[in-house]
């Protein structure tokens, strides 16, 4: 059982470094971190919110040795009147424990998970940036830590939640992203962690993107480990292609690819914004000869860190195929415009998706 309060200890006064005016991805971390742990004997326990610090972490912890971690991605957005808005915490926190499912973890309640969250933002609400595009992003993290080298389930864990403010996920901003589609490697596949947000995950996707970026490409696009042939995801991030400016077209979920919370609101939205969707295999071949002939007119990611941006060239066996060079792609102007005026409160919310973190305005709170 959950402890019924979050202790939350005194910090003392301590001054927010000035952030800067560009902030790249995930640098800077605010002065708060909740942490609780998890034994058999007494269940989820010492809920706390306290000082961001190191982790004392036995070096014999299974984490180490086999690798049993999830972590989750979401933000806080600044709304217009000075609050701040949450999107969709709670099926993040589902999906936190299918993962946790899958790797043989705990899992968390995931109502106490957003209360977690809420009240961690509260407290560090001062670090919420103001720029357009910015937010604070929030990492909750679920970790092993029994000491033992055996391989098999931990039976104890750390729960942790961390918060970033932070800018667009790109550099560049909302600009077309060029892409290398990976053909020699994959990343997972039907039946393993594809559709788990575990690090293992992306430890296994870093050589084949350092391989790309050091042909001038941003990101890499996964195919199926299993034939070759099908598109999967690009990246951290889903894709999606648009037909002749009308219909959108994703890959179904197959068990290798993570189910985002973007890419659900996208199908949920995009019909509202009068667009058709549909989601089944994408053949890579199919998929760039419709590229090259004009049939596909638009590529997009879509992901929590960079919500929709579009894709400018992909490159696939020593051939580029350009979609856009411009950041007006239509669509998916208008899908991350519709997204993102949701997520920062600037209009009215029919689908429920957003929880707003009620601030006190006038007193900065410091607990």
């Amino acid at each position: 059982m959950n402890a019924p309060l979050i202790f939350i200890q005194q910090l003392a006064e301590k001054e927010r470094a000035p952030l800067p005016e560009t902030m790249n991805f995930g640098r800077h971390f605010t002065h708060r971190m909740f942490t609780q742990r998890y034994s058999p004997e007494r269940g989820w326990h010492d809920a706390t919110i306290g000082p961001y610090q190191a982790i004392a972490i036995d070096p014999a912890a299974q984490v180490f040795h086999c690798g049993q971690v999830i972590f989750e991605g979401t933000k806080a957005y600044l709304r217009p009147d000075g609050q701040f808005n949450l999107f969709r915490p709670e099926q993040n926190a589902a999906r936190f424990n299918r993962s946790a499912e899958r790797l043989a973890m705990a899992t968390v309640d995931p109502e106490f998970h957003v209360q977690a969250i809420t009240e961690l933002v509260k407290l560090e609400q001062a670090w919420m940036p103001h720029q357009t595009g910015a937010s604070l992003y929030i990492r909750p993290v679920l970790t092993a830590t029994d000491p033992t080298l055996e391989v098999r389930a931990s039976k104890t864990f750390l729960h942790y939640i961390i918060l970033s403010p932070t800018g667009p996920y790109f550099t560049i901003g909302v600009k077309p992203v060029s892409v290398m589609i990976s053909h020699d490697y994959v990343r997972a596949v039907r039946g393993g962690t594809g559709e788990a947000k575990t690090t293992a995950n992306y430890a296994i996707s870093l050589y084949a993107i350092e391989q790309a970026r050091a042909k001038g490409y941003q990101q890499v696009l996964w195919l199926d480990a299993l034939e070759r042939r099908y598109v999967e995801e690009i990246g951290a991030m889903n894709i999606g292609f648009v037909y002749q400016g009308k219909h959108i077209r994703t890959p179904a979920l197959s068990g290798s690819i993570l189910p985002g919370i973007t890419r659900d609101s996208i199908l949920r939205l995009a019909p509202d914004l009068g667009y058709s969707v549909s989601e089944d295999r994408i053949d890579v071949e199919e998929a760039l000869d419709d590229i090259a002939s004009g049939k596909i007119s638009e590529v997009f990611a879509m992901g929590t860190a960079a919500v929709v941006v579009p894709v400018g060239t992909l490159a696939y066996k020593d051939r580029e195929y350009h979609v856009t060079e411009s950041a007006a792609a239509p669509v998916t102007k208008a899908l991350y415009q519709g997204l993102t005026d949701i997520q920062y409160g600037r209009v009215p919310d029919p689908y429920g998706w957003t929880r707003v973190v009620t601030l006190n305005l006038e007193t900065a709170v410091d607990r």
